[in-house]
């Protein structure tokens, strides 16, 4: 059964297609239009680039799983009266506009978002086979699914958290005995009067107070915190309270009063003051929440998943300070993941638990995205503004990063989730600091915290303090841990002022030319770490396209390309080697 998840919401619209419970390609809409973020429609864009990588049609689909997303008005069957001749007259004049269905399964008290739906008209519209299924899925679940379904475990809890979804902003389960319960944050809860008492929220609002883009920026203000100490706590924190079952609340009336005390709180305050503010408001109030849930089910494994898990200074946190033995954050924990979550919630509904656990499979890579191979190589040595400096690329490369050069990675599928993990990467030498202004002026990019490091498995436990509950999440780049003492002037390119770093941890299964470039840069260096930053300029989605490359490559945001099979420069650089 050929299965399509898509996610349709107002950012960070993706898709992805699965064949029964193989994963054969994910990607996010934003690579496709290259707009940061890109959503609040169909990602057809999405789906298409899914469809092409599978090689398959929109016509041989047999199921699409949505979340409750944006979508025409013409696609919803329960508008009547006025608002239904409000519709069709915007239609009529070519002004129709997007609803979403969460919102209106709110407005009229529904679950039902199937039978809310015309999915005759969408098939028609879209080339869907006339006979295949159209589902929806819940936002929390299809958060919290894959942490389950990429583990073996026999137990666990399972935490989301983002800025909202389907009515509320956070959910809790807990799975044991083979069976999963909910006990906060399903379709139950959508029902309900909206909850004040997002911290993910209260971030975003932070974000905003400071200048930065909300639901975009948050990583700048994660990395601002090191810098400032947490003046507006207090002030904060008094306003939120988490009861006795793990459940977190707020006193404020509305989100506009949120955003009101935020900011007045931040006028006049240094920005490293409210970073570590918010910071740490975040970072208290979750560990608190999941230590009284944890006391109530004393579970060995966390699963964590929604955009709040994108900071990975509270998943460090998390990880150190819970009774835990294991940690794993979903690397497409942003709204990217909800299409694999929702399949994921398909095929629990259609087999049940029991056949649902016995199909998982653990998560091993990210490049789920269309593999060029050779297209790379074609794509710059037919372009005169390009020269093939070598055909011996893993020498070459670790030969340039020992000199100083910066180098992108240009291999295998693009990356799934927001992590740039060695296909799309742009890697140089962490021995300078120096390197990270060098890069940043490169790219446009203004940040606060160094760049990753990628490390090999087996040189991981000597310079990071990882430990079992950290290494698992450490593969995907989702959380910080201590450098250890002896390694942190020797790669200080990659180590925050706090003593951490945020990484990679590599195998050559993986991805062999990445891997092998790192033992080849180690060999000569006597350093087993690289720098990993995304290939990307400043607010642009990561590079997906040999096209795209080249360009970044012309623009000289980069020295060199490798790829599988050479090393690349600009013709007319008189410092290539």
């Amino acid at each position: 059964m050929l299965i399509l998840g898509a996610h349709s919401g107002g950012h960070d619209g993706s898709a992805c297609l699965f064949d029964e419970y193989r994963l054969i390609a994910a990607v996010p809409l934003e690579r496709m239009t290259r707009i940061k973020g890109d959503g609040a429609r169909v990602p057809i864009e999405a789906i298409d680039e899914c469809l092409t990588i599978a090689g398959r049609r929109r016509a041989e689909v047999d199921a699409i799983v949505f979340t409750r997303g944006l979508f025409p008005s013409r696609h919803f069957t329960h508008l009547s009266g006025g608002r239904l001749a409000e519709a069709r007259l915007r239609r009529l004049l070519g002004i129709e506009k997007s609803k979403y269905m969460e919102n209106e399964g709110v407005r009229y008290g529904r679950v039902d978002s199937a039978a809310m739906f015309d999915a005759p008209r969408f098939r028609r519209e879209y080339g869907i086979r006339p006979d295949a299924d159209i589902a929806f899925c819940n936002h929390h679940l299809a958060h919290a699914l894959p942490c389950l379904f990429h583990n073996d475990w026999p137990e666990a809890l399972l935490y989301t958290a983002d800025g909202g979804g389907d009515n509320v902003h956070y959910s809790i389960r807990v799975f044991r005995d083979g069976r999963l319960t909910e006990l906060y944050g399903g379709d139950a809860q959508m029902l309900q009067p909206r909850r004040i008492d997002s911290l993910g929220q209260a971030y975003a609002f932070a974000t905003e107070a400071l200048g930065f883009q909300a639901f975009r920026h948050e990583g700048k203000v994660t990395g601002l915190a090191a810098y400032g100490k947490p003046k507006l706590y207090d002030a904060l924190a008094t306003h939120f309270r988490v009861d006795g079952e793990g459940q977190i609340h707020s006193d404020f009336p509305n989100e506009r009063a949120m955003r009101r005390h935020i900011f007045q709180l931040a006028q006049g305050t240094g920005r490293e003051d409210v970073a570590a503010s918010v910071q740490l408001l975040l970072e208290n109030f979750i560990l608190e929440a999941m230590r009284r849930i944890l006391a109530r089910y004393p579970l060995r494994h966390l699963g964590l998943s929604g955009g709040v898990f994108a900071n990975v200074r509270l998943n460090q946190r998390l990880a150190e300070e819970l009774p835990v033995d294991d940690v794993f954050i979903y690397p497409a924990m942003s709204d990217q993941g909800l299409a694999c979550g929702g399949v994921l919630q398909f095929l629990l509904e259609r087999d049940g638990m029991d056949q649902w656990l016995a199909h998982r499979w653990p998560l091993d890579t990210l490049y789920y995205g269309r593999d060029f191979g050779a297209g790379i190589d074609d794509r710059l040595n037919g372009d005169p503004l390009f020269r093939r400096l070598s055909t011996t690329p893993v020498e070459s490369a670790a030969d340039l990063l020992q000199q100083g050069r910066i180098v992108a990675i240009h291999t295998r599928g693009m990356e799934y989730g927001p992590r740039a993990l060695g296909a799309r990467s742009i890697m140089a030498a962490p021995v300078d600091a120096k390197i990270n202004q060098t890069l940043n002026d490169r790219l446009s990019r203004s940040e606060f915290m160094p760049f990753a490091p990628v490390v090999a498995a087996e040189d991981a436990e000597s310079i990071f303090e990882l430990g079992p509950a950290k290494r698992d999440a450490a593969r995907f780049m989702t959380i910080t841990c201590r450098v250890r003492e002896g390694w942190r002037a020797r790669i200080p390119a990659v180590v925050h002022v706090d003593g951490t770093a945020r990484p990679q941890i590599i195998e050559r299964r993986q991805n062999p030319l990445y891997y092998d470039i790192l033992a080849g840069y180690k060999a000569l260096s006597g350093v087993p770490v690289l720098i990993n930053t995304s290939f990307n300029v400043h607010e642009e989605p990561i590079i997906n396209s040999p096209d795209e490359t080249a360009r970044a490559l012309a623009d000289r945001r980069i020295d060199f390309v490798v790829t599988e099979n050479a090393l690349y420069g600009l013709a007319d650089d008189a410092q290539q080697r």
